[in-house]
């Protein structure tokens, strides 16, 4: 009786052995999986396509049954019948014209003649007579850039009698006010500035050898920063706070924000993190502004702070610093949520990722995007009913799903991960519905944020707080211009002959002219002479 008990312990005690050793087996079979799965997802992020297009995915939306019945279109094969060309069919890149390519550059032509001494008939030796040219080639030629002296003189003029009559009288031209006093710095040199750092990310350090390879010596980093941090300082921040202004009218506006790392930060490490904030409009304004703030954090209170007098809708992503926000409609981007079912299915081989959950979460968000597509061009009480009557289905149907597929799946998984952001935004995530004029993503304020972030790769961080603050200042009037269509460096070196010695801070009919939307800025677009609008500008002022 007592072996029969002492084999029973042993035997229950090997049975909850062997429990525990399976519970654990499976511990760290789930754990492989999920190490696995992070392994793969951070490579083909590192190695991979960049592109979130799931052009291989659309042919999956089959795997949500009764969401997306549209009806098959079938047709026979139809043999077209050969067509009959006049002339010999040349072919070019599709999309591609020479002619509307090079349409406004200047044509130099070169005319290659024969020595007359040479213009001899080798069989005859009669003289040879020109009967016309040939066009044997176009090239894009380059003409390197140079620098110049300007030397601006100031002519007087006087009248005589009144010199006669003891009088002097004495009239000087008046001369155009310098961008920055005692600087023999112009607009067109600062502008070009500002454009290499800013639009083509080149940093000081490698502006300034091209300064010196076209012997401009004296031009060094310090002095090109000086250019910069002084001339938003004195002249562009204005600009930019009417800009600021005229967007919070609005009543769509989008948000968003990125690391910047700054230095000489008052009581701050030079390694910690700041921000630099955006505000976009819609793409359905009828006056795009991009003004971006630079803030020494991420928290909530600088989000109030920059919006502050705005009432409407916001479109951000689903970072909670928004949520203190008041008098504030909150629109959350479902580009995010796509985002998350795509990062599932990434370092996955096409067998792998069919009929998986990731996919079909991706196949719904595909189809919100690819309605969206549908409604762009409809007017917004058009595209208010047609969401209405097509998108919220597939939103209902959606829902269903997460609420299911989050029952069978583990919470800390990358697919458990996607699935929970999700549901937690479902509200914020419906506004959309609300008005023809809200978007489905962030995507405005993530387009006007981009040329910032590949800019920062090049140059970085930011040399001082001021330095932020004015890399902020020349971000909302670059990327203002190219949402109004005007090419940046146009834009900057017309405003820096423009407003220096104006009195556009206190005449409002002279700061809207400044505008790029303006008719007056507009003719920038139109590649117009830059001087007739100085012309106008200065006569008005």
């Amino acid at each position: 009786m007592q072996g029969d008990k002492l084999v029973h312990e042993i035997l229950e005690q090997q049975r909850q052995m062997n429990a525990a050793l399976q519970k654990n087996n499976e511990n760290l079979v789930e754990q492989v999986r999920r190490l696995t799965e992070q392994v793969s997802f951070l490579t083909q992020k590192l190695y991979g396509r960049k592109s979130e297009k799931t052009s291989a995915l659309m042919d999956g939306q089959q795997l949500i049954p009764g969401v997306f019945n549209e009806a098959e279109i079938t047709a026979d094969t139809v043999v077209a019948e050969p067509e009959i060309l006049e002339k010999p069919l040349r072919r070019t890149r599709a999309g591609y014209s020479r002619k509307d390519a090079f349409a406004n550059l200047p044509v130099e032509e070169i005319h290659c003649k024969v020595d007359a001494a040479d213009r001899v008939c080798p069989d005859c030796g009669s003289e040879l007579v020109s009967i016309g040219q040939k066009l044997i080639r176009q090239e894009l030629h380059y003409i390197p850039a140079k620098l110049s002296i300007q030397n601006i003189y100031a002519e007087s003029y006087e009248c005589r009698p009144c010199r006669k009559a003891g009088k002097p009288a004495i009239l000087q031209a008046r001369t155009p006010e310098p961008v920055l006093q005692h600087s023999y710095a112009s607009a067109s040199t600062i502008a070009w500035t500002i454009y290499q750092k800013y639009v083509q990310a080149v940093p000081l350090y490698r502006q300034e050898k091209d300064w010196k390879a076209m012997g401009a010596d004296v031009v060094n980093r310090q002095v090109l920063s000086n250019w910069i941090l002084k001339t938003t300082q004195e002249w562009l921040q204005p600009v930019v706070e009417y800009m600021s202004q005229i967007q919070k009218q609005d009543r769509y506006l989008h948000m968003d924000e990125t690391p910047l790392q700054v230095l000489k930060e008052p009581g701050r490490s030079d390694k910690t993190k700041s921000h630099m904030w955006v505000i976009a409009s819609s793409e359905h304004a009828q006056k795009p502004v991009r003004i971006f703030h630079y803030a020494p954090g991420r928290g909530g209170k600088y989000a109030k702070d920059y919006l502050s007098g705005f009432t409407g809708y916001l479109h951000t992503d689903g970072y909670s610093g928004y949520n203190g926000l008041t008098d504030i409609k909150r629109c959350q981007c479902w580009a995010h949520v796509r985002r998350g079912f795509a990062d599932c299915l990434k370092g996955k081989s096409d067998s792998e990722r069919q009929d998986t959950l990731a996919a079909q979460g991706l196949a719904y968000c595909n189809k919100l995007f690819e309605l969206e597509q549908k409604f762009k061009t409809m007017p917004a009480e058009h595209r208010h009913k047609a969401r209405l009557s097509e998108s919220k289905p597939v939103l209902e149907a959606f829902w269903t799903w997460a609420e299911d597929a989050l029952t069978r799946v583990l919470p800390k998984t990358r697919i458990g991960t996607a699935i929970q952001y999700a549901l937690a935004r479902k509200n914020d995530l419906e506004t959309f519905l609300e008005d023809g004029y809200c978007a489905i993503s962030n995507n405005p304020a993530k387009n006007s944020i981009l040329p910032f972030t590949v800019g920062r790769k090049n140059w970085l961080f930011a040399g001082s707080p001021a330095g932020a603050h004015a890399s902020a200042c020349v971000y909302s009037l670059i990327e203002t211009a190219k949402a109004n269509g005007i090419e940046p460096y146009a834009y900057l070196n017309t405003l820096l002959m423009l407003i220096p010695g104006s009195d556009y801070r206190k005449n409002t009919t002279m700061m809207e002219q400044l505008m790029p939307w303006h008719e007056f800025m507009q003719v920038l677009r139109d590649k117009k002479s830059q001087a007739d609008s100085v012309a106008v500008y200065t006569s008005i002022a």
